[in-house]
């Protein structure tokens, strides 16, 4: 019996400080429309850096650059395998008004706390802490 493959992914969680303070921009998915991160799957020949900025691109709009180390990664099962999902920070640096997806997705900031109540996924939730907690320790 033949093994599925694994399909690798990437995701950015994009941020941007307001006066308001940090703030996560979290996109709807196509079809149940439940809030989550950028992500796609990394094709041949590019990086997840690359991956995770195209994504935020296409999905959200965002332009910006990925700051740091991954977060973290995590698995998920779908399409009769297992993806592994890379998750990465990034600094936005442009919001478009249009883009892509924009007709098939909704984008919103939040800060941490609503981000991670908008947030169903287990997984995705912890990397919202991970990600406030490593920016906070940038700034102090």
């Amino acid at each position: 019996m033949e093994l599925p493959v694994t399909i690798y992914q990437a995701s950015a969680i994009p941020f941007r400080r307001s006066r308001d303070g940090l703030e996560f921009c979290l996109i709807t998915s196509l079809r149940r429309k439940r809030w989550m991160f950028p992500k796609g799957i990394i094709d041949p020949g590019e990086t997840y850096v690359e991956t995770a900025l195209k994504e935020a691109y296409e999905e959200a709009g965002l332009r910006g650059r990925i700051v740091g180390e991954p977060l973290g990664s995590y698995l998920y099962q779908k399409w009769g395998t297992t993806l592994s999902v890379t998750v990465v920070l990034m600094e936005t640096q442009r919001v478009e008004q249009q883009w892509d997806e924009a007709d098939v997705r909704e984008r919103r900031w939040a800060p941490p706390g609503e981000a991670q109540e908008l947030i169903d996924r287990e997984e995705l939730r912890g990397f919202v802490l991970a990600a406030a907690r490593r920016l906070q320790q940038d700034t102090s």
